[in-house]
């Protein structure tokens, strides 16, 4: 916490730098929610980090090699972020109400693809939707449909 602090204050002192950074792509402001799924429960897994990559090729047509820059990006983002709020504007702003709720059950399937229900991730994810303007219906419904899709998959 101290040294977020004395981060923002160098950056603010710092001659000819905006205390503001710019505005987030929606790729990275993507890639930073969904880290901040992923580390929510304090275990960092090579499943996770698989499937977030995935999930950056799909939704943004990126090259794998671009997903994997993008995830260290958004990895450096999170752990060096005093607060998310530049990335959940970005994401609100630029999302409509179905890309949002798609964002949300992305984050389930993240949250799930270790097999694991982690109350700490289930936390992080119902706060992201709140702050995302997701209604609690979606929230549980995105949910639902990912648990039955992880039980579809391992009875296979």
């Amino acid at each position: 916490m101290i040294q977020s602090l004395q981060r923002i204050f160098q950056d603010m002192m710092a001659p000819g730098r905006s205390p503001e950074k710019a505005e987030p792509t929606r790729a990275l402001a993507t890639a930073v929610l969904l880290c901040e799924v992923i580390r929510a429960d304090y275990r960092l897994e090579a499943s996770e980090l698989t499937r977030l990559e995935t999930i950056l090729v799909e939704r943004f047509a990126l090259a794998e090699s671009e997903a994997t820059a993008l995830v260290e990006q958004a990895r450096e983002e999170t752990e060096n972020a005093v607060d998310h709020h530049r990335f959940l504007r970005a994401v609100r702003d630029g999302c409509d109400d179905a890309e949002r709720v798609e964002l949300v059950r992305l984050m389930w399937s993240l949250a799930l693809v270790d097999g694991v229900k982690d109350p700490l991730e289930e936390h992080r994810i119902r706060r992201l939707a709140e702050l995302l303007h997701v209604s609690h219906g979606d929230f549980i419904r995105t949910k639902l449909a990912e648990e039955e899709q992880g039980r579809a998959s391992n009875s296979d």
